[in-house]
């Protein structure tokens, strides 16, 4: 799981889009491997976008969402040069953290 995020920032009107692909197997814990032994949950949990450090959106996910899940939303403000960072953290602890510059 050594992809970086793809995130993209773009001001449209008076608010930013971001758009965010994350790299993640996503397992619900109920799908058998070859030898017929579950394979154990694996999902992205929380996820927090901050812009210019304010918190802009936070997310709790569950083991329904597919597998290198993509994420849109808008926020009102943003200006091109300002930095965007998403933050996500799956069940496991394991944590990956990613920034763009708003364009």
């Amino acid at each position: 799981m050594a992809d970086p995020m793809r995130i993209r920032a773009n001001v449209v009107g008076d608010s930013t889009e971001v758009k965010v692909l994350m790299s993640h197997e996503m397992e619900t814990g109920q799908r058998k491997d070859s030898s017929g032994k579950v394979v154990p949950a694996w999902f992205i949990q929380d996820v927090v976008a901050t812009w210019n450090g304010k918190t802009v959106l936070t997310a709790q996910w569950g083991p329904a969402v597919s597998k290198n899940p993509f994420l849109s939303f808008k926020f009102k403000g943003g200006a091109k040069g300002d930095k965007v960072q998403i933050t996500w953290t799956d069940n496991k602890g394991e944590k990956r953290t990613d920034e763009a510059v708003i364009s």
